[in-house]
């Protein structure tokens, strides 16, 4: 359980140590990675996360004076070193610091077995090398069993939102997206397929404003069945 993971947190640390030291060294005690990609809320205990908004609050003001922006006397920027730290840790990373969605699974009553295709859910995530956003569709194909467990299909949207919800790049979103889906399911195949825009192309470097990045993760018999994998792939919409 969560709460007993918790409940053994080291808590040497002393109280003015700042709280993404102590999130930091629980970590490494524990020999676990944090990369911009990973959730690391089984090393935080309730009430940290607020700790957290304020120090990335301090830090982003530095930036702020850094760049030169004068915020006491500018209106538009005098709250937004504070806003920045709300918006990264509690909307666009999210989901590093929340656990995963509460996902109820039922029994394959009926035996389904035929192919069934989600999407496009929308998706928001940013670049991990330079934090612009990456917005694109997501399309999930399963192939259950009769021992695959059945989730609501709201419930794949949230497992996306939560694994996007990190500085990632596609390829391994979507790797961890599949992972996820598969342990929660065990279904006999999963196929994945991302669509998105990278900012970091339209907004900086070449400005390339109309490319879009596809990528697919196969899974089970997507992988060892071309008759299947084409038919989910005829049934997603062409890209525009």
């Amino acid at each position: 359980m969560l709460m007993e993971t918790k409940q053994t947190l080291p808590t040497s640390l002393d109280e003015g140590t700042p709280v993404s030291v102590k999130i930091r060294e629980r970590l490494l005690a524990a020999k676990k990675r944090f990369n911009a990609n990973d959730n690391i809320s089984h090393f935080m205990v309730p009430g940290e996360l607020e700790k957290l908004l304020d120090e990335v609050e301090v830090k982003m003001q530095g930036v702020l004076d850094s760049m030169v922006i004068d915020t006491e006397n500018d209106h538009n920027t005098n709250n937004t070193a504070r806003r920045v730290a709300k918006m990264y840790l509690t909307e666009v990373f999210k989901g590093r610091y929340v656990p995963a969605p509460a996902v109820t699974e039922f029994p394959n009553a009926e035996h389904l077995n035929e192919l069934m295709i989600v999407g496009p859910i929308t998706v928001r995530s940013a670049c991990s090398h330079h934090l612009c956003p990456v917005i694109g569709k997501v399309w999930i194909g399963v192939l259950p069993n009769e021992h695959t467990n059945v989730i609501g299909l709201s419930k794949y949207a949230r497992l996306a939102e939560w694994v996007m919800g990190r500085p990632q790049i596609q390829e391994e979103a979507v790797v961890q997206l599949a992972d996820l889906i598969m342990d929660k399911t065990s279904p006999d195949g999963l196929a994945i397929v991302m669509e998105a825009t990278h900012f970091c192309m339209g907004w900086r470097g070449v400005k390339d404003l109309d490319s879009k990045m596809i990528n697919s993760v196969m899974r089970g018999v997507f992988l060892k069945d071309p008759n299947l994998r084409r038919e989910f792939l005829s049934l997603i919409p062409k890209s525009s």
